[in-house]
């Protein structure tokens, strides 16, 4: 008897290809589209029954069952009111991490599983390998489309029961193949923006849930106002875009308060402020078996961005009350509170953590 694997289909063409390999495999396969966010957000067009639509039309030309699971609810409380939360506290976070982590990897494959699948599957770019009868997270064969960033906060669970059979493909052979299937998605450009929410940039997405917010001054590294800014909760650490402080030599944001509402800048890419090897994590999850703490000579590199270089990691260690110590080998530029660092050995992601202060 095959094996039962439900696919969240999202409409574009990695979740399509997806679903028509896993048929392909033998699976008896059902697709889902996963309805989180329906709302259009300040004048921009939530495009999420044209997704529908098209995931829809390429079960129909698979031949498989279709199904809409309603997230509606859960991936407001536990994906946006997250966003908004930590914006309003200073911090920068991923809403993409989150959204694997609770919406994907937790409540669509407990609700599959309930319904009678085996695995569940999605058209990431990453791999689940299986070595002495363990389940990792690897890197995808497509460097630059990998996305074990946004993943490492996968149960062992969810390892177990989930396929990613993209993630031995390039993208352009996954648009080749689709291709060779008749697979009308093929051509589809890939959905930019927020996890599900679309194309809305952050700051108007901000100023639509939380409102206008409270100016305040900008200063730089010598203590001077250079300007003024439209509300600390629209900018990012390392930012230099959308400052407005006129010609020369850019700015970039090296730190800001909340409570007084300022941003600091500086034009100056060599200012100490804006370049840290030690930083503290807190919400620490590692993948594999327990990891009590990394040295130099595990060969571990971090990652302290999405698309950000990896550095290698000198020491990462428990501080207190939940927290890590984070050493580098060397400086890494504007890293961001709120923003994920992720652990890689080799191309096994061991895990990771959140940015909570830089030190």
């Amino acid at each position: 008897m095959s094996k039962k694997v439900f696919v969240g289909m999202s409409g574009g063409v990695d979740s399509s290809l997806t679903a028509y390999l896993l048929k392909e495999q033998g699976y008896d396969v059902t697709g889902v589209y996963m309805k989180n966010w329906t709302s259009d957000v300040a004048g921009y067009y939530c495009p999420w029954q044209d997704d529908f639509n098209d995931a829809k039309r390429v079960a129909v030309d698979l031949g498989i069952p279709f199904k809409v699971y309603d997230f509606q609810t859960q991936y407001k409380n536990l994906v946006v009111d997250y966003l908004l939360e930590s914006y309003q506290q200073g911090l920068t976070p991923n809403p993409d991490i989150m959204c694997n982590q609770e919406i994907k990897f937790k409540i669509f494959l407990n609700l599959a599983l309930k319904d009678g699948a085996d695995y569940i599957a999605t058209g990431h770019y990453a791999q689940i390998k299986k070595y002495h009868q363990k389940y990792y997270l690897s890197t995808a064969v497509d460097q630059n489309k990998d996305q074990t960033y946004f993943l490492y906060r996968m149960s062992y669970n969810a390892l177990q029961h989930s396929l990613m059979p993209i993630g031995t493909m390039f993208k352009t052979e996954v648009r080749l193949e689709a291709k060779k299937r008749h697979i009308f998605t093929a051509d589809k450009k890939d959905s930019q923006g927020i996890c599900f929410i679309g194309k809305v940039p952050i700051k108007d997405f901000l100023l639509n849930q939380l409102g206008p917010q409270e100016p305040g001054l900008i200063i730089d590294n010598h203590q001077q106002i250079v300007g003024q800014h439209d509300g600390v909760i629209f900018y990012t650490i390392g930012q230099r875009h959308g400052l407005n402080l006129g010609g020369g030599l850019p700015y970039y944001v090296f730190d800001k308060d909340v409570k007084k509402n300022i941003i600091y800048v500086t034009r100056d890419l060599n200012f100490n402020n804006l370049w840290s090897d030690n930083l503290i994590l807190s919400q620490v999850y590692f993948l594999t078996d327990q990891i009590k703490q990394i040295s130099l000579e595990d060969n571990v590199v971090a990652k302290p961005r999405y698309r950000a270089p990896n550095t290698v990691v000198k020491q990462f260690q428990p501080s207190y009350q939940n927290q890590w110590l984070l050493k580098l080998i060397e400086p890494i530029k504007a890293p961001t509170p709120g923003q994920s660092v992720v652990f890689y050995q080799d191309q096994k992601v061991l895990g990771g953590g959140i940015i909570s202060r830089l030190l």
